[in-house]
């Protein structure tokens, strides 16, 4: 079991032991941090606190610690209950709030839980905002509110409908234009808060929606990561009954992938392309992803007449490359969609509109699309990290190895090859070295990805 403590939040497996794993005395605890940090940074009492949770088991009673550990500081909450991650993002600064928290382990297993911590822009605070309130969390400086001065909490639950709404008020998404197509989608909802907020949006756009694992129970039926390995089921669903595509989202709803009409991968690095081909054919500009994405973005934006940036992995860094270019379209490769003109998140309901558009104006199916892209195949793999691995000397011995080919290490360690590329870091969210790899072929994708395997595997066993 694991509690993973790190800037960009707290993450862990429910149950056990205090600071070793997510339990309610550690929700408490980094609760009262982000609530402490929040009133220095906004430098008043009075304050207002977005929360919102997926569906996972745990996500009741970790909103009920945290809620109460908040209004215990004098903060008031309004508690969204189940919602999606980009939805609590649209909230905070709809309701003037001065922060707000998901409570989600995104693509995790149901035994994981997180808190997401968010400023008054509704977005991830950055690294220097999150060591702050790890060492709040480490003094256990807190001071908590006298019986008068509690919190009050306001439940509404009417912020799904509102950002479906706001989905539909973009000047790029033409409803009519959606529902001319008379489209037929399968939705993996991965039985989270997606299963509900996905068909919402569907249905308003006039796509009929034929739902698999849309039931909110929070027992996944599949590995929740939205990786071809774990979604056989929507593959031949959809062939089944002969969608037009399929849609499949994380338990928070902020990655997108899609399937096929033949029940294939679209591939969840080219839901980004899609979305930029179609935003930037709009309005041309420049766009943003992260150094683990696809070189299809770069070429697309390129034919559009705009200027593409790699920024280090995580989507802070991905917002604030965005800002300084002024990107009109961004995200990750893992199938996160951040268009500024809605807000600065990862969502996948304005992606799925997004998408829906460029078919609907494209006419052409979704296979046909993808064959239509710069054709590159991705690896992803992981190594489990072991206890006292120094992964960070490892990293730096590979970085000399290759240093006469092109190397980005902002992030970890990205070299470039001419054809091809690798790209290793050690996350932020689980105790594992990705290892990230494009080449023009998938044979050749998946044989640079466990060349490095065996590479970083020889070091692991020569620091040891």
């Amino acid at each position: 079991m694991t509690l993973i403590k790190s800037i960009s939040g707290i993450r862990g497996t429910i149950g056990g032991v205090p600071s070793e794993n997510l339990t309610p005395l550690d929700a408490v605890k980094f609760a009262a941090a982000y609530g402490v940090w929040l009133k220095n940074y906004r430098n008043r009492e009075d304050l207002k606190v977005v929360i919102g949770r997926d569906a996972r088991l745990s996500g009741p009673m970790v909103q009920q610690l945290v809620a109460a550990t908040l209004t215990g500081l004098g903060i008031d909450i309004i508690d969204l209950d189940l919602s999606t991650t980009p939805t609590v993002e649209l909230a905070v600064p709809l309701e003037n709030a001065d922060g707000g928290i998901i409570l989600t382990a995104s693509h995790n297993p149901k035994q994981w839980n997180a808190l997401k911590l968010l400023n008054e822009k509704g977005e991830f605070l950055n690294a220097a905002e999150g060591k702050m309130i790890l060492e709040i969390a480490e003094k256990e400086d807190f001071e908590f509110a006298e019986v008068d001065d509690l919190g009050q909490v306001k439940k509404d639950d009417t912020y799904l409908d509102r950002h479906v709404q706001a989905v539909l008020d973009l000047e790029l998404v033409d409803e009519e234009v959606i529902r001319k197509k008379g489209f037929k989608v399968v939705v993996d909802g991965v039985n989270s808060s997606g299963g509900i907020a996905i068909p919402k949006l569907l249905e308003a756009l006039g796509v009929e929606v034929i739902p698999l694992f849309c039931e909110p129970t929070g027992h996944f039926p599949h590995n929740p990561e939205p990786l071809k390995a774990h979604l056989g089921a929507i593959c031949q669903k959809v062939q089944e009954t002969g969608a037009d595509f399929g849609i499949v989202v994380d338990p928070d709803v902020d990655r997108l992938a899609f399937i096929t009409e033949k029940g294939e991968m679209f591939g969840e690095e080219y839901t980004l392309v899609a979305c930029a081909d179609y935003v930037l054919g709009k309005t041309p500009g420049n766009t943003v992803s992260n150094l683990s994405s696809t070189r299809a973005l770069r070429d697309i934006t390129e034919k559009h007449g705009g200027d593409y940036t790699a920024a280090a992995v995580g989507e802070v860094n991905v917002v604030a490359a965005m800002k300084e270019t002024g990107a009109v379209i961004g995200g990750e490769g893992n199938g996160g969609i951040i268009y500024p003109s809605s807000h600065y998140g990862r969502d996948a309901l304005v992606g799925s509109a997004l998408f829906l558009m460029l078919l609907s104006e494209t006419n052409t199916s979704v296979s046909e699309l993808k064959a239509s892209y710069p054709q590159y195949f991705m690896g992803k793999k992981k190594i489990q990290l072991t206890p006292g691995l120094d992964v960070d000397g490892i990293l730096e011995s590979i970085a000399l190895k290759y240093g006469d080919e092109k190397l980005t290490t902002v992030d970890g360690v990205k070299i470039d090859f001419e054809t091809s590329w690798v790209h290793m870091r050690k996350s932020n969210t689980e105790p594992i070295i990705r290892i990230y790899t494009e080449a023009p072929s998938e044979v050749e994708a998946d044989l640079l990805a466990d060349r490095f395997i065996s590479e970083l595997d020889q070091l692991a066993k020569g620091s040891n």
